[in-house]
C-alpha cells in the first residue's frame, strides 16, 4: 500500500502561540493526518535561546537559533511565522514565499504594514499566505468573509477586536473600579501586550480592521487615516452615566463603506453600545464581530479573542489549507496566492470627515461658576453641532463639576473642531473625554 505524502512543518517563533501549535499538533497527529490524507513532520522550530523553560517538552535538537536555517531548509513546505512584529517577520515570511513555500502567520502587525508586498510575493512565486489568525483569534472571522459570505459586499464590519480592552471595560462596568486598577490585574493575568499602546491605545484593533477593510474592500488604509483612539481616560463615571441611557461601553473597530460613492473609512474608539445589540452582551476576553452583507444582512461572529489555545487552534486550521492546497486540494480553502484575490478596491476613496456622520458623547471637567454652561454651549452652536442632553455632577474637590454631554446627528469635522475649541476654554480644567454613539 503506498504510503500517504509527507509534509513537513517548521516554525518561527515558540512563545506562547508557537508552544500551543507545537502541543496540539503533537497530541493530536494521527487523526489530523487521517483526516488529510497526508503524514506530518514537525522538523524544528526557531527560537532566540535553546536554554528557556518551555511548558512543552521538545528535543533540543528540534531547536535552531538560526530562523534562516529553517526558511532555507529545502525539504520544510510550510513555514509558520510566529514571531511577531514587522522587523525580522518581514524578511524571514518575504525569504519563504520567495522560495514558493507555504507561510502560516498569525501576526496582524506584519499584515497590516505590509500585507500588499507578502500578497504580491505570493504571486508572484507561487507561495500561498494564511493569516486567519491574525484577526479575532478562534473566530474564523476571515473564512466567513471571503468564503461563506463572497457573495456579498459589506456597507458595514464592525465588532470588538481586543480581549485585552473587552476585559478591562467589562470589570470597570461591573465593579466600578478605575482604569488603572483593572490594568494592573491584567498584567498580572498576563492579558496585556508588552507594548502596552498596542492593547490600550487601539492598535492591535486598528491593524485587525485594516486586514478586514483589505479583503472586504480591496484598500490598505494605514492607522495614520484612521479614526483611531484607545481607552486610557475612560472613568467609573463614564460607565454609570453609559448605563442610565441603555448603553454598554466597547472599543469598537468600525468598517463602513458606502457603496455607490466608494466612500471607506474606518475607525477604532471607545463607543457607547446599546444593549439591544448583541455585541454589546460580549464581556470579557472574548471578541465579536458583526458583518452586514448585501445579499445575507448581519451576521455576528464571537468567541475567545486571545490566548493560546484559541490562536493555536486558528493556526493549525490554516495549516491543515496549507496541506491541502500541497496536496492539490484548494478547494474550500483561502490563501493569498496566485489564484486568490480580495475583492476589488482600487477606486474606493476614504471618506472625508465632514461626511462621516455620528452621534457623540462628550465629559468636560469645568469650573463650578456662572457662566460656564452658557460658554460650553456657544461652542457646540459656533461648530453647528446640536447638545441632545446634558447632565452636571458635582465633583468630589470644591470648584469644579462634571458635565456629561450627548450630541445630535453630526459628523467627523463638527466634533474634532468642537474639542478643539473647548479645549481652549480656560474655564475647562481637564481635556475632555470623547465617546462615540454606535
Amino acid at each position: 500500500m503506498k504510503k500517504p505524502p509527507l509534509i513537513r512543518i517548521g516554525l518561527l517563533g515558540l512563545g506562547t502561540v508557537g508552544q500551543g501549535v507545537w502541543k496540539h499538533l503533537s497530541r493530536e497527529r494521527q487523526p489530523f493526518e487521517r483526516r488529510l490524507g497526508a503524514r506530518l513532520q514537525l522538523v524544528c522550530a526557531a527560537v532566540q535561546s535553546k536554554k528557556r523553560k518551555r511548558s512543552v517538552r521538545i528535543s533540543t535538537t528540534k531547536l535552531t537559533e538560526d530562523p534562516f536555517a529553517v526558511v532555507d531548509d529545502p525539504n520544510i513546505d510550510i513555514i509558520c511565522e510566529l514571531i511577531g512584529g514587522s522587523g525580522i517577520a518581514r524578511e524571514l515570511t518575504l525569504r519563504a514565499l520567495q522560495s514558493g513555500k507555504s507561510v502560516v502567520t498569525a501576526n496582524k502587525a506584519l499584515n497590516s504594514e505590509h500585507g500588499a508586498v507578502l500578497f504580491n510575493a505570493a504571486r508572484r512565486n507561487g507561495g500561498r499566505y494564511f493569516f486567519e489568525a491574525s484577526v479575532g483569534g478562534g473566530i474564523p472571522i476571515i473564512k466567513t468573509l471571503c468564503e461563506g459570505l463572497v457573495a456579498n459586499r459589506f456597507p458595514l464590519i464592525y465588532g470588538i477586536l481586543n480581549g485585552t480592552s473587552n476585559y478591562i471595560l467589562t470589570r470597570m462596568e461591573r465593579e466600578g473600579l478605575p482604569f488603572e486598577a483593572i490594568l494592573k490585574d491584567a498584567r498580572k493575568l498576563g492579558y496585556v501586550e508588552a507594548d502596552e499602546s498596542l492593547d490600550l491605545d487601539g492598535v492591535d484593533a486598528a491593524h485587525k480592521a485594516s486586514i478586514l477593510a483589505y479583503l472586504a474592500h480591496g484598500k490598505w488604509v494605514p492607522l495614520r487615516h484612521m479614526i483611531l483612539a484607545g481607552i486610557r481616560n475612560l472613568a467609573p463615571i463614564d460607565f454609570s452615566y453609559a448605563r442610565d441611557l441603555g448603553y454598554k461601553i466597547k472599543l469598537i473597530a468600525r468598517i463602513e463603506c458606502a457603496l455607490e460613492k466608494r466612500a471607506l473609512s474606518i475607525g477604532v474608539y471607545p463607543a457607547l453600545v446599546p444593549l439591544s445589540e448583541v455585541i454589546a452582551n460580549v464581556d470579557g476576553v472574548y471578541n465579536a464581530v458583526s458583518l452586514t452583507g448585501d445579499v445575507v444582512g448581519s451576521t455576528v461572529l464571537i468567541g475567545r479573542g486571545a490566548g493560546q489555545d484559541a490562536t493555536a487552534s486558528a493556526v493549525i486550521a490554516d495549516i491543515a489549507d496549507a496541506v491541502r492546497q500541497r496536496l492539490g486540494h484548494p478547494n474550500g480553502t483561502l490563501s493569498l496566492g496566485a489564484s486568490a484575490t480580495p475583492k476589488p478596491g482600487e477606486h474606493n476613496q476614504l471618506a472625508k470627515p465632514e461626511s462621516i456622520q455620528g452621534r457623540y458623547y462628550i465629559r468636560l471637567q469645568v469650573q463650578d461658576r456662572t457662566g460656564v454652561l452658557a460658554q460650553v454651549a456657544q461652542v457646540f452652536a459656533r461648530n453647528k453641532l446640536s447638545i441632545a442632553a446634558m447632565t452636571q455632577f458635582e465633583n468630589a474637590h470644591k470648584g469644579t463639576a462634571t458635565l456629561a454631554l450627548t450630541t445630535h446627528t453630526g459628523n467627523e469635522r463638527a466634533i474634532a473642531h468642537t474639542l478643539r475649541d473647548l479645549k481652549r476654554l480656560k474655564t475647562v480644567t481637564a481635556p475632555p473625554v470623547l465617546l462615540r454613539i454606535l
